[in-house]
């Protein structure tokens, strides 16, 4: 398996080319020879709600964690992975003029493409910064919520990511993200692999140690909203699997699960 440095240039290459190339469907439904099989296994759609911006969806999502965030007009909301945009545009039209969305992206690509996504619109109370979600570029207690979708599993140090939702977060605030965890242990061709990897998958962990690690960060009311059972069609795990190891994997129980999780900070 490969360290937290190279595992995190593994994530920036492959989104920052995603970025540039404009393409979607390019993360959890991605081959090792890098065919675009449809990442929508994952995706929720996003086109019914206010503040959706065509070209700030690159499809890369896998769960609406606005829909359960409780963004209220007047928010700060932070957005962890904000790509290049798809989410502080739908933040932005709940928070109104009176509030503010920062988006927070470690790849260079896709901050250059949400800050022109941005300038097309205009917003003037819309920030996107350069960053780590286990080092954020902000100061304690700016946000009244912090949103995050299909981002966390992607980060080595999820203890340290959790830790800094809860530095930035206000005292009363809380957050909402959606996630990929595991159920059961999967086959190791599948979570060693690189390209995986930037898909998603073997950097998910397992459910109750995900929830675990947001409760020993200090978290209370930790509640799961949403669970959708993610079906990784044979052509993507063949990719990864023998027939005898797949049909071992089918039979086996194990799942990938896309979760999303509120809690909140007192």
């Amino acid at each position: 398996m490969q360290n937290e440095k190279e595992i995190k240039e593994i994530v920036k290459e492959k989104y920052g080319q995603i970025a540039k190339k404009s393409q979607s469907g390019c993360g959890c439904g991605c081959g090792s020879s890098n065919k675009i099989v449809g990442y929508t296994i994952m995706q929720d759609e996003y086109d019914h709600l206010d503040g959706y911006v065509a070209d700030a969806d690159l499809g890369l999502g896998c769960g609406l964690p606005t829909e359960y965030a409780g963004i209220k007009k007047g928010d700060t909301v932070v957005d962890l992975g904000s790509g290049a945009g798809n989410d502080v545009f739908v933040a932005r039209a709940i928070v109104g003029d009176e509030g503010k969305v920062i988006g927070i992206d470690m790849t260079q690509e896709m901050i250059d493409k949400a800050i022109r996504n941005c300038a097309k619109l205009g917003y003037s109370n819309v920030e996107f910064k350069l960053g780590d979600i286990e080092n954020m570029p902000l100061e304690n207690s700016i946000a009244d919520v912090v949103v995050s979708n299909c981002v966390l599993n992607l980060v080595p140090d999820k203890q340290n990511a959790f830790a800094e939702i809860y530095r930035i977060l206000k005292p009363v605030g809380h957050f909402c993200v959606s996630d990929i965890v595991i159920k059961g242990e999967l086959p190791a061709n599948l979570r060693k692999s690189a390209e995986m990897y930037a898909g998603c998958v073997a950097g998910a962990i397992q459910q109750d140690e995900y929830l675990k690690i947001i409760s020993e960060t200090g978290f209370k009311n930790v509640e799961v909203k949403k669970t959708k059972v993610i079906d990784l069609p044979d052509e993507i795990l063949r990719e990864y699997l023998s027939e005898s190891d797949l049909k071992q994997y089918r039979e086996s129980g194990i799942g990938i699960l896309s979760i999303t999780v509120t809690a909140e900070k007192y």
